[in-house]
């Protein structure tokens, strides 16, 4: 299986990211793409659920939200103790 993943043109070769900016900028793609939900991306980005949304609307990219995504955060706050 191969995966293209369409990266923001201002990331540059000769900019220098760590690993976790790498592993950021690949979850959004994934996400933006639809590969992904967002809770799988935020934590390949290694941030919670709310900044990377943070994140994803200060880049004007937008949260599609389905079902999915809405039993990972029930499954979430059930085991947290919240539900």
């Amino acid at each position: 299986m191969q995966i293209t993943l369409n990266l923001p043109d201002n990331l540059s070769k000769t900019e220098t990211f760590n690993q976790s900016e790498w592993l950021r900028e690949i979850a959004i793609a994934l996400f933006q793409q639809q590969r992904i939900s967002l809770s799988r991306a935020s934590k390949i980005a290694g941030i919670d659920i709310m900044n990377f949304q943070k994140l994803l609307a200060d880049r004007n990219i937008c949260v599609h939200y389905d079902v999915e995504d809405l039993g990972q955060d029930v499954q979430h706050l059930r085991s947290r103790g919240w539900l």
